[in-house]
Order: structure tokens, then sequence, then C-alpha cells
């Protein structure tokens, strides 16, 4: 299995690793099967994720990708950040061998998590839909602007 220079330059010199007192989002995600585990601390202000943090326990890849997530989300509003895919995780590393793409979707999801930690801290989230009520084919959480 061969990594990028920059996947292994984010796994021997991770950036943003540790935890953020107080945190205004805080998201924690896992693979059973690989047993990666992946905690991303936010600090937000204005909608604009000042700090990222992350504490990860896995394989390098695991540790890359989480410091990558970081690295791509602070700095931007919480709507920028939720467009973080895992695609852009695993490309701004110059790639992921197939077998590891698992931890980029682990990043993107963490990230995600924490969001929604701090939207459901700060009464911007809603159950997840039943029966369609918000007249979308989804199951996703929504904003509560778009059930006025």
């Amino acid at each position: 299995m061969q990594y990028s220079e920059k996947v292994m330059d984010h796994f021997m010199n991770p950036r943003n690793v540790g935890i953020i007192e107080n945190a205004d989002g805080i998201g924690q995600v896992g693979n059973p099967q690989c047993g990666d585990i992946m905690k991303i601390y936010l600090k937000i202000e204005e909608s604009i994720i000042i700090d990222a943090k992350f504490k990860t326990f896995g394989c390098g890849a695991a540790v890359a990708t989480s410091s990558m997530a970081t690295e791509l989300v602070k700095g931007r509003t919480i709507e920028e950040a939720l467009k973080v895919t895992n695609a852009a995780v695993a490309e701004a590393l110059d790639g992921l061998p197939p077998i590891k793409m698992h931890c980029s979707i682990l990043a993107e999801e963490a990230v995600k998590a924490a969001i929604d930690s701090y939207k459901e801290k700060n009464g911007l989230l809603v159950e997840k839909c039943d029966n369609n009520a918000c007249g979308k084919n989804c199951c996703n959480i929504h904003h509560l602007e778009k059930f006025k």
C-alpha cells in the first residue's frame, strides 16, 4: 500500500491534535470493522469555525484524514464546512489507497456530527422527518427555518 507524501506528512506531523475545552460542537464516529474512532471538536463564533481539533484512535490514514479535515474546516462558515466531502479530504491529501477511503468518510462524518452537536446545543435542529413531514423525500435533519 502506497501513501502520498501529504498523507505521510499529516500522519507524522498531524495538525490540530487535542481537545477544545468547552467546545461548541463535538462529533464522534467510529468504524467497527477497522476499529478507527475519530472525535472532532469545534469552536464556533458567529457561524464561523474559528478552531478545530481532533483525537483519533486508528491507523495512519485515520490520523491523516482527521488532521486534513480540521485544516479544511478552520476559518469556514458552518455551511461551507458542511460541503467538505470525504472526496475533498482525500484529494487534499493527494489521494488515499482504495482500502483506506473509509477513513476520509469517517472524517467527513465526524465534522458533520460536530456541527450537528453545535446546532443541537443552539436550538437549530429539529427531529428527523417522519413521513416526509417537511415535504422532502428524506430523513435528514433540517433547520427550523424550513418548517416555518
